[in-house]
This record gives structure tokens, sequence and C-alpha cells, in this order.
């Protein structure tokens, strides 16, 4: 395996308007095509990334003139993974709206987003792969792996740059479809609890309620009652990791089949129901695109989940 240079000296990179209010770490994976997201976070730690000679946090969001320094950066050369046939057709069929700027996909769940952390290639390397000749194409957002729905791909960087700011300022309109453990109360409208992040020794990394968290609102409507659970509506006013699946759990109801926050009983009574995965859908986007228009997606429960409503409800 040999060593691939991505730069061999160090680099100034000044903002203009298409970078302006993108957040640091992703202007890093954009620029440093090919760097593992390790390496890149490491460097941000490290201190060897700094902007306007000070440094900085991931999430710090780059205004116009910033001028940032990055190091050096040499990585060992990997072939790159091919995604297989099948998958190229299933993610084809996923695409739900494509436009010269904008891609909205229905990812299935157990893909990631992108590759990294022992995985070879998600859902960007497949699109990229798909349309070959796109010279740009960068998530908008993000979704866990077990997270099925839609998520959004910029084919523009003015797009992105939109699109990063519609979700600072709280204009997209992000509903998940959700099924909780127990009764959901009709008067639960909402989770006001900060989340903060924490990696156990395992290397797992986890997000907890915590007073020294970051600030983190999601709103709840109760969408029907069901046996032994019930199907709810989240709506993250913030973004935070993990987010809707924390702020249930706190609640006192997890998400169904969750491994990392849910109740092992109650997935093993999903299990008789027919479900083996997170019960986490994103199912409806409202957008509005820079001239004006206003965009609706949505992408009901696929048929494996709808099944599982069907059987509880009967059950109920």
């Amino acid at each position: 395996m040999t060593d691939k240079v991505i730069s061999d000296t160090v680099q100034f990179v000044t903002i203009n308007d298409d970078r302006a209010g993108q957040r640091l770490d992703n202007f890093l994976i954009a620029v440093l095509k090919g760097v593992p997201k390790s390496r890149i976070y490491r460097i941000l730690r490290k201190g060897e990334v700094r902007v306007n000679k000070k440094r900085v946090k991931p999430e710090y969001r780059l205004a116009n003139d910033d001028v940032v320094r990055i190091p050096p950066i040499r990585i060992s050369e990997k072939v790159e993974a091919v995604a297989s046939s099948g998958l190229l057709t299933a993610i084809e069929s996923a695409i739900v709206f494509e436009s010269d700027a904008l891609m909205v996909v229905n990812k299935p769940s157990g893909i990631a987003v992108h590759g990294g952390s022992g995985i070879s290639l998600g859902l960007i390397e497949a699109l990229r792969q798909l349309r070959p000749d796109q010279k740009f194409l960068e998530l908008v957002h993000r979704l866990d792996r077990d997270t099925s729905g839609l998520i959004m791909v910029a084919k523009k960087r003015a797009m992105l740059v939109w699109l990063h700011k519609q979700l600072q300022q709280d204009g997209v309109d992000k509903r998940y479809l959700a099924l909780v453990e127990g009764q959901w109360s009709k008067r639960k409208l909402k989770v006001d609890a900060p989340l903060e992040k924490n990696t156990l020794q395992s290397g797992e990394r986890m997000v907890r309620v915590s007073p020294s968290g970051k600030a983190s609102l999601t709103k709840f409507q109760l969408i029907e009652s069901l046996a032994g659970a019930s199907l709810i509506e989240a709506k993250p006013v913030t973004g935070r990791t993990h987010q809707i699946r924390v702020h249930t759990q706190y609640a006192g109801h997890a998400i169904a089949c969750d491994p990392k926050y849910g109740s092992d009983e109650f997935a093993r009574f999903m299990k008789t129901k027919g479900l083996n995965r997170l019960f986490l859908h994103a199912w409806r986007l409202v957008i509005t695109l820079p001239d004006g228009e206003q965009k609706i997606f949505e992408a009901p429960l696929d048929e494996r989940l709808d099944a599982v409503v069907k059987n509880l409800r009967v059950s109920a």
C-alpha cells in the first residue's frame, strides 16, 4: 500500500460566499477528498487546522474572508470500493427527486450515508458511481445508518450553502415516524433536554441528556396508540446526533429495536411482530428553494414497517 499525497505543503484557503456558513469539519471533508474523517478530526483536535491563526472547533461556521490553514497530509492509498449492481439499482430506484442542483433520496435502512469507520462504501459513494459525470455531489445532512427515509444531496455548491443556511435558521421542516415503547401521552408535545456526546472505553459513541450538553429540542405528536407501543411523529428543531433516539428514551419511550438506547425486552417483543430494525423513518421534508419555490417530499413507511404497525393494530 503506497502513500497518497493530498497536500505536501501547508495550504491557506480564503473563504468566499460559496463556502461562508459551512461548518469547518464539513468544509475539510469536501476539500480533503479521500482523507478519512477520523484523520480530519484528529488534525482539528491537535490544532493543526487554524482559522485566522486561531484554533477552532469542528462545528465552527466559516465566515466570508476567513483564512483556513490546512496542514500537509499524506494518507495510505486504498483501492476505491465499487458498489454492487444490486446496490446501485436499489439506490437509483430510491431517488424520489432530481434536478440540476438537488437530489432527494429515500435511503434504505442499513446503508450508511458515507464510508468510514469500517464501512468501505456508503450512500454518497454509490451516488457518485451512479453519476460519474457529476462534478459536485455532497450530502446536505445526515441520517443514522439504521434510520431510513429522505435525505438531501446537493449537486451544486450554491445549493449546499443555501440549504445549510436554511437548516441553521430552522427553514427546513423535517418529520420522522417512530414506533416507541409504551403509550405516548397526547399531551407530550416536546422534549427540551440538552444533549452531550460521550465516547465509551470501547470506542462506541453514545449521546446522553446532560446539563452541560448542547441545547436540544424535539417536537412530538402522537399518531396512533397500538398494542404495547405508540406510533409518533417527531420534528427535530435542533440537529444533534441521535437526538430523536435519545429524547424518546429520556421521555421513557425508547424507539423499537434501537440497539444503543432501546430496551432488550421490547426488542424481543417487536421481533415477534416482524420487526428486526430500528423503527425510525424520515418521512417528510419541506424546503424552500433559492427562487422561493416550496417543495414538499414524502416517503411513506415501507411495506415491512407498515406491516408491523398493522400487526400491532390488530393486537390492540
